[in-house]
């Protein structure tokens, strides 16, 4: 497992300058248009992206096919790509809250108290997740569609939870139950709990796409 890890970190080594160039860039235009809110989410989002990549560069070396030959299952396979999904997400969350905050001082769209530190920090722990969601999505999709196909549906895979998200948020104040910063904190408790589940679903659903494939 750890070495299915490895070779994913290693052959996307390379965009990891390109990566960090594009997160100050973005960094620049968003915190300045948009706030450091929205930066610290997107960059979890974009780093969250570069699993897709790994599927790439697979394919393009037809490594699964190698893999079956080696002592490596094909669910030892699915899960290295949920883990370097976590690094990748857990990544862009850390450098979305060190270039949020440098951003955001210098740009004068954040103060960095107490509240502005806790604030951040929410911020990245829903970037997190948010990433952890989007990025379970479209694993099974490459699975199932090949790399190159499943990047137009990577993008409904980021789009759709944003939906369904909102939709419960419209849902919840229809019926008069209104979402106030109070209820943030349980909201943050409660929410890993649905990931880990979101995700252990989708880790099932690519492996038994992944086991129905002829290699």
């Amino acid at each position: 497992m750890k070495s299915l890890i490895l070779k994913d970190l290693y052959n996307i080594g390379h965009n990891m300058k390109s990566m960090l160039l594009v997160l100050v860039i973005l960094a620049v235009g968003l915190i300045s248009s948009a706030g450091t809110e929205s930066y610290v989410v997107a960059s979890g989002v974009i780093c969250g992206t570069m699993v897709i990549t790994t599927f790439s560069f697979d394919n393009m070396s037809k490594w699964p096919r190698y893999a079956m030959i080696m002592p490596v299952s094909r669910k030892d396979l699915v899960a290295s790509k949920f883990i370097v999904l976590l690094i990748f997400a857990v990544g862009g969350a850390i450098a979305g809250l060190v270039l949020g905050a440098g951003g955001g001082v210098l740009l004068h769209k954040l103060v960095l108290n107490t509240e502005g530190i806790v604030t951040l920090l929410q911020l990245s722990l829903i970037g997190l997740l948010y990433t952890a969601i989007c990025g379970s999505i479209s694993i099974p999709l490459v699975f199932k569609f090949g790399a190159e196909r499943a990047r137009m549906l990577m993008i409904a895979s980021f789009i759709a939870p944003s939906a369904i998200f909102y939709g419960i948020y419209k849902l919840l104040e229809g019926i008069g139950i209104v979402l106030t910063e109070d209820m943030i904190p349980m909201l943050l408790c409660i929410a890993p709990v649905i990931v880990v589940i979101w995700v252990a679903v989708m880790f099932k659903l690519s492996c038994y796409i992944f086991s129905k494939q002829e290699l």
